[in-house]
């Protein structure tokens, strides 16, 4: 047990290093391409457009990172104080790129301002939160840089230079592929991209600046190793394996992902010893041969690889050569294992779900090995997702998330609009008409369509089948949309917006009702109200138990002024597409501050006999009573 926390920690620090430099791996690959065009030795030698490469390399590229590192720590606010301190280490040690100091001081100051907005939060007058705001910001960031000026960068340049001479020794004393005994049983690990982006391409980057080019660009990135393993499955497995180990090799060489071969060392893990076999005689080829890259491959593609080779035949020979020898040696190993081991037909599903416990989330090529089956033993994260991500998705999260809560699973629930819906969201639940939407934005994620909101018995199967596994471990600052509390939870809900025994003739005469009672409280522009018919078009607001919450569309987000909200009874009822409505609530939402109640009325809206109850409310006190009430 202590071991996997141990793994899971690593795993998750090797993550946010790597996360920090691959968001900016296109930037390195533009100042690679630069470098290697229009420098002296370049393809096309031009003195004014080679001088592009010094700031790109000294400025741009450690305040990406810089950013990057803020924002995955506090979002853009945490990204402009991360720049801003970055900004410091850069100009304290002129003399060398600030890749690792940007690493250190750019979430190091994101999570100072976090603290500051967390310590502040709720004192202060309202008015004044832009000027705190702004001026935090800057005071903040401020001292920061210049703490970064006059200490962190000058010990960070210490210590990159330190680590290159490590390197060097270790090229001098020819010991460098020993790494490989690291680096390729690490990858299966899935601290690869760590390894490769936190790691070797800071100290990598700094060997360009004296000699053009770095063998450690191609220490991890190298596909010989898996290449071999894979071509020895398509002439000597068995089963799914060898099937599907032709279209891995192209995904794996052309397409330049890597993890697509784990599964393949992991029913064999005396393959291990191929890949790291392989892996040494690559890198011995490049040292021998004097190879190496002008900028990190990412992903580890041929096609990569190329582009960033320097301008030199000889290079591109010693690059090449080595790509073989890690096959070929990769491949005789992987042969030998194949042919003297106990013949099975290798179970790729098991293979792929064992890989896919050790990273920890759902791999990104599984659907090469696999149908798209719910693993609940590594479901993280649940998503809601709608048009504009603030009514019928935030309604259903609240259901759900109650339910979770109730099971006692560890399972992060929030929602979103479909257009901003997370890369790493292992289930997705949206409305029928949405589901393709949602499919196409995250093909890898398990989609769930419901036509009820409010009380589909998706919810029960989601919970049962989570239930019969086994739930990740996340601690509690960790979780995002938690179950609201009540506290002020109903300071929207004014009587003057709520209105009992209204009729209407259409669905569009009680929307506009609903959006000139936002307009007329303050809470939106008038535009929004043909926002909210618009957004009544693409799918109904319809979410069952005669429930409706009209509301406009992610577009027209920009005109809300404030949340905001106005509950209608109609007890005669009005026509949604087919569906009795007879509890309308108009909804307008800004950054989240609707959510609380919008919670508690998806959780009493959930029970048919309090919707009736509503529906049979004699006044606007009783009505507002017993939404209140819950």
């Amino acid at each position: 047990m202590a071991q996997s926390k141990v793994k899971v920690a690593v795993q998750k620090f090797g993550n946010f290093l790597s996360s920090m430099v691959m968001p900016n791996i296109g930037a390195f690959i533009a100042w690679g391409l630069i470098t290697a065009l229009f420098i002296p030795d370049g393809f096309f030698p031009n003195e004014s457009l080679a001088s592009l490469v010094g700031p790109m390399v000294t400025y741009l590229l450690p305040l990406l990172i810089g950013y990057t590192g803020g924002k995955l720590i506090h979002d853009q606010r945490g990204g402009v104080v991360g720049s801003i301190a970055t900004m410091g280490v850069i100009v304290g040690a002129p003399d060398t790129p600030m890749f690792l100091g940007a690493m250190v001081v750019g979430p190091l100051a994101a999570f100072l301002i976090k603290r500051f907005d967390k310590m502040i939060e709720g004192k202060i007058r309202s008015g004044f939160e832009m000027l705190v705001n702004n001026f935090s910001a800057g005071i903040i960031g401020g001292a920061l840089a210049v703490l970064a000026f006059l200490g962190i960068g000058p010990a960070v340049q210490s210590f990159t230079q330190v680590l290159v001479v490590g390197v060097d020794w270790l090229l001098d004393m020819g010991l460098l592929p020993l790494t490989s005994l690291l680096i390729e049983p690490a990858k299966i690990l899935f601290l690869n991209n760590a390894i490769n982006h936190g790691v070797l391409t800071p100290i990598g980057l700094e060997q360009v600046q004296n000699a053009g080019r770095s063998v450690l660009f191609l220490l991890e990135a190298n596909p010989g190793p898996g290449l071999g393993v894979l071509l020895a499955f398509m002439i000597f497995g068995k089963g799914m394996a060898r099937q599907s180990a032709s279209g891995a090799s192209i995904i794996h060489f052309f397409g330049g992902i890597h993890e697509i071969y784990f599964p393949y060392v992991l029913m064999k893990p005396m393959l291990l010893v191929s890949v790291i076999l392989g892996g040494m005689s690559g890198v011995f080829t490049l040292v021998l041969l004097g190879g190496g890259l002008g900028a990190p491959a990412s992903p580890g593609s041929i096609i990569a690889i190329t582009a960033v080779t320097p301008p030199n035949g000889m290079v591109y020979f010693a690059n090449y050569a080595a790509i073989f020898v890690a096959t070929a040696v990769s491949f005789i190993i992987s042969a030998i294992v194949l042919k003297t081991g106990k013949q099975v037909d290798e179970d790729m599903d098991e293979a792929t779900k064992k890989m896919e416990q050790m990273k920890g989330k759902k791999s990104s090529v599984s659907s090469q090995f696999t149908s798209n089956d719910l693993q609940v033993d590594q479901v993280n994260k649940i998503v809601f997702a709608c048009d504009a991500g603030m009514g019928s998705s935030a309604m259903g999260a609240s259901l759900l998330r109650k339910k979770v809560k109730e099971a006692g699973l560890d399972v992060m629930v929030t929602n979103t609009a479909i257009s901003n819906i997370p890369a790493d969201a292992e289930i997705v639940i949206t409305q029928e008409e949405l589901t393709p939407r949602a499919q196409n934005k995250v093909p890898n994620a398990y989609h769930i369509s419901v036509d009820n909101f409010l009380s589909s018995a998706e919810y029960d199967k989601l919970i049962a089948n989570l239930q019969s596994g086994t739930a990740n471990d996340q601690s509690e600052s960790d979780k995002f949309g938690q179950e609201p509390t009540n506290e002020e939870n109903n300071d929207m809900l004014l009587e003057e917006n709520i209105f009992v025994n209204q009729e209407f003739k259409t669905k569009e005469e009680a929307i506009r009702f609903a959006g000139a009672v936002l307009v007329e409280a303050g809470y939106v522009e008038e535009s929004y109200v043909d926002a909210m018919i618009e957004r009544e078009e693409m799918t109904s607001t319809y979410m069952g138990n005669n429930v409706a919450i009209p509301h406009g569309t992610e577009e027209a987000k920009k005109a809300v002024i404030k949340s905001g909200f106005t509950v209608i009874q109609v007890p005669n009822g009005v026509d949604f597409n087919g569906e009795e409505t007879k509890l309308i609530f108009g909804i307008a939402g800004k950054d989240g501050t609707h959510l609380e109640i919008l919670s508690s009325i998806a959780v009493i809206c959930s029970e048919q006999a309090n919707v009736d109850r509503m529906i049979q409310a004699k006044s606007v006190k009783e009505l507002k009573a017993l939404i209140k009430s819950k």
